[in-house]
């Protein structure tokens, strides 16, 4: 005689899920269990820990390699230390609501042990149960899980604990039941399709950057007369764009206001920071934001209410390079300038009044633009490019570059 076997239900980690197509489906999970259904990236390259790892973790790591990039020795890998820092001043409440990280697409290899019925008749809202060892890889967002798993791993050296990160959720997308060839596909299609956003652009959107917060201070300082009505300057700043076309309203972009605010609060060294985050440690030795705040932004604020006429007509001060070189020699009258002929705000305001700003080639030509056959200018050069050449010939107007922007 034999015993029948009881039917169990199918073991593995339950997710809660809403369908949104049918190899497709979207929820949330703790972080505990995300990290049990994705293992470590940064373990499954190391060789020697692969050696002595299960099975079910070697397989994984081949599964992985199918579809993914190496973290090891790129930006990538490199990013995951200061993400996870970032995830956890997060998450302790240093920023408040203004945080965020984006859901992590799964990918499952094979599919789910088990599918439930609908939990609520008509809503979609189910249960899968992915089995023990089933291969699951993040397809887009690895950088993310790595730096989970670095927190989790050791939360003291972030300072977090596990009870914060244990009641974490995450929110994630799994597809299930795709060949190999079809989870590289998307992994391209999230990496390339997209249209990456310049970093000046997403820069001048971070509101904890120093540099960001200061060009929105002033904009905001300065009032002018447009169409017959006193507004502040920060209604012609355009802060969504990168570039302004002929029929914007606006006169200048926040994000080369913002090199405008670098390169005054750091000189010279400033034309190759204007890509980066600037953080209250970043600032000059001996520098506090509130000196920043109180010195500079009243003195940018005089330098674009004395310019205003020339940037309401587009002249050549609306171009990033001509800011940032403009910067460069504001720098020269803050206390904190290190080198160089220091200026007052009215030695400033002096240089600047006779430079010849219209957008002219015998003006800029071979300063901050180039100039075609027929005599456009193009300003697309860059602060790093041009910057030092607008500051040089802004601070020396006897020199060929200081006489030619001056029509001297």
């Amino acid at each position: 005689m034999t015993i029948t076997m009881p039917t169990a239900a199918v073991e593995g980690i339950q997710l809660i899920v809403t369908p949104f197509r049918p190899d497709a489906v979207i929820g949330t999970v703790g972080l505990p269990a995300l990290l049990q259904l994705v293992p470590s990236p940064k373990t499954e390259e190391d060789k020697r820990a692969l050696k002595y790892a299960s099975g079910s973790l070697r397989r994984h790591a081949e599964v992985r390699a199918l579809v993914q990039r190496m973290l090891k020795s790129t930006q990538k890998g490199r990013n995951v230390t200061s993400y996870a820092a970032y995830i956890a001043a997060a998450v302790n409440g240093e920023y408040g609501s203004g945080w965020s990280t984006p859901p992590i697409t799964l990918w499952l290899d094979g599919r789910p042990g088990a599918i439930s019925d609908e939990l609520v008749p008509g809503s979609g809202i189910r249960t899968i149960t992915v089995l023990p060892a089933s291969p699951v890889v993040a397809i887009d967002g690895e950088t993310q899980v790595a730096a989970w798993h670095e927190l989790f791993d050791d939360p003291e050296r972030f300072g977090i604990s596990y009870e914060k990160l244990s009641a974490i959720r995450i929110p994630f997308e799994l597809y299930f039941g795709l060949s190999v060839e079809d989870a590289r596909q998307i992994f391209y299609d999230r990496n390339v399709e997209g249209v990456p956003v310049a970093k000046n652009l997403a820069m001048s959107m971070d509101q904890r950057d120093i540099g960001t917060r200061l060009a929105h201070r002033v904009a905001e300082m300065v009032k002018v007369e447009h169409d017959g009505k006193i507004i502040p300057f920060a209604k012609l700043v355009q802060a969504r764009k990168r570039q302004l076309t002929k029929t914007d309203p606006e006169v200048v972009t926040l994000s080369a206001l913002r090199l405008l605010v670098v390169t005054a609060l750091y000189g010279r060294s400033g034309l190759g920071q204007s890509s980066a985050t600037v953080h209250e440690g970043d600032l000059p030795n001996g520098i506090s934001v509130e000196q920043v705040k109180r010195e500079l932004a009243p003195l940018l604020s005089q330098v674009i209410t004395r310019l205003y006429p020339h940037f309401a007509a587009r002249d050549a001060v609306s171009a990033p390079a001509v800011l940032a070189g403009l910067g460069v020699v504001a720098h020269q009258a803050t206390s904190w300038a290190a080198g160089g002929a220091r200026l007052n705000a009215d030695d400033l305001l002096e240089l600047l009044e006779p430079v010849r700003w219209e957008r002219e080639a015998r003006y800029w030509d071979g300063v901050a633009a180039s100039a075609n056959a027929s005599g456009t200018l193009n300003f697309g050069g860059g602060a790093k490019d041009s910057g030092g050449r607008v500051a040089d010939a802004l601070l020396h107007p006897d020199t060929e570059y200081g006489r030619k922007i001056r029509g001297w």
